[in-house]
């Protein structure tokens, strides 16, 4: 199966090492599939996490300093340094493949007017004619509480439909939706979702990414709202061995979970 125009939303587990520093050789091989799908003629926007848990890992701070701030501010100082060298490594790793990318840092507050919405639609357009690669990532350095995506999740659900996506794809550190706890040999990834089914029982909303905001609740409530809108949605495993390629042109070789508009 192949698409026009994807979204991919890359989350924070699948790219930083248990210490929060940022996996290179991770990255390395996503930004290979990205490239591998530009050539294949499909236009690519990157949703990307790492630049806070990148930031923190730079910063090194000692836990008496950062316990004296609060949620917001360390958000704020980790993306600023964090979200520069993110960028830097993305910028250096698509420049292999003669690719150009443009940063594009947002928020919620962006997408409350039409007005708004059509600038950043505007942008990211220009971006694609031109054959720059989009990557979008909030802005958390102005953030505060109340104008917070609740993750990139959200924010991957809401630029995919901006932008006119045949699909999103969901790259977390687990193979999809499961029939029970994934670390349970009994449960088993769900295939399909269909529209409208209700899938409540196999969610635990308990479970929270270690390095990011978002969890399986979040991810399928995204799902579902971009489903709706007639996008196709998967949820697979960004730590596999050539996921992104594996899914869209051999499924059978992966298991992930495919929401059906």
């Amino acid at each position: 199966m192949m698409y026009r125009r994807v979204a991919v939303k890359v989350g924070s587990n699948v790219l930083t090492r248990s210490d929060g520093t940022l996996d290179i050789t991770r990255m390395s091989a996503l930004v290979d599939q990205l490239a591998d799908l530009r050539r294949r003629g499909v236009e690519v926007i990157l949703v990307s996490s790492g630049a806070v848990a990148s930031g923190r890992s730079e910063m090194h701070l000692p836990a008496s300093e950062t316990e004296q701030m609060d949620g917001v501010e360390q958000r704020q100082l980790f993306s600023a340094v964090g979200q520069a060298k993110l960028m830097g490594r993305y910028v250096e790793l698509f420049r292999d493949h003669g690719i150009h990318v443009g940063q594009v840092l947002t928020t919620k507050e962006n997408f409350s007017t039409p007005r708004q919405n059509e600038n950043q639609r505007q942008c990211m357009t220009a971006m694609l004619s031109h054959g720059v690669l989009p990557i979008v990532n909030e802005n958390d350095t102005v953030c505060v509480t109340e104008l917070m995506f609740t993750d990139n999740d959200e924010l991957s659900g809401l630029i995919a439909q901006l932008m006119g996506c045949d699909a999103l794809i969901i790259l977390s550190n687990v193979d999809g939706l499961y029939t029970g706890n994934p670390k349970e040999a009994a449960s088993r990834v769900i295939r399909e979702v269909h529209q409208g089914e209700d899938i409540a029982q196999f969610i635990r909303s308990d479970e929270r990414s270690s390095a990011g905001r978002g969890g399986m609740d979040s991810k399928c409530l995204t799902a579902q709202t971009v489903t709706a809108a007639g996008i196709h949605v998967y949820i697979a495993n960004g730590k596999r061995e050539n996921v992104l390629t594996d899914l869209l042109s051999q499924p059978d070789a992966i298991p992930f979970t495919h929401f059906l508009p």
